[in-house]
């Protein structure tokens, strides 16, 4: 069984196996804040970006960061590293813009 689940995701040993299931859970994070936004929209109406699509944004870029960087792949390293910083931006704005309404 362990033998057909490495073949099936392309890798030879439990450490490769733990990195692939690291890249696929952030995946998940990242594709959680499009569906985020979506109910948000839906429920207001109209289109709206939800804060929580920032977190889901921040943390599952950061989890790709760093399967892409055990990785090597310099691409995919420099495509999530911008975008790290866009959404960490984008947290400091809504935090500080929270606390002036205060």
């Amino acid at each position: 069984m362990t033998a057909q689940i490495f073949d099936w995701l392309h890798v030879g040993n439990w450490r490769e196996f733990w990195w692939v299931i690291i890249g696929l859970a952030g995946q998940l994070m990242f594709t959680a804040r499009f569906l985020v936004q979506w109910l948000a929209s839906e429920k207001a109406g109209e289109s709206v970006v939800p804060v929580y699509f920032w977190y889901f944004s921040l943390a599952g870029g950061a989890t790709l960061l760093t399967y892409a960087l055990y990785r090597a792949d310099p691409v995919f390293v420099l495509g999530q590293s911008m975008g790290l910083l866009i959404y960490a931006r984008n947290l400091w704005l809504i935090h500080t813009s929270n606390q002036r309404e205060a």
